[in-house]
């Protein structure tokens, strides 16, 4: 299965939370590496998407959605930091 990084999934993140995802930073909840979620490695070949850990494997991020719903589980995750000030508009 190919492995992308964390920017894969980015648009579907903005799409749920409302802003720039991908520079959110996580901690893995199995071995604490600390890394933003760009650094996530990706699978998107599969029921779902699926997210794990650059430093152990581990699964951090699960993303299944169908026509009318989106399921997400982040309990590989210890904590997840969002950055409240939305990033410059572009062109300025």
């Amino acid at each position: 299965m190919e492995r992308l990084d964390g920017n894969a999934i980015g648009g579907v993140l903005a799409e749920i939370f409302g802003t720039e995802m991908t520079v959110a930073v996580g901690v893995c909840g199995s071995c604490g590496t600390t890394g933003q979620m760009a650094e996530m490695h990706v699978y998107v070949r599969a029921p779902g998407i699926v997210a794990r850990c650059p430093g152990c494997e581990s699964v951090l991020v699960k993303i299944v959605q169908s026509e009318r719903r989106t399921w997400l589980d982040f309990s590989g995750l210890r904590t997840m930091q969002i950055d409240a000030t939305p990033p410059p508009a572009a062109g300025r």
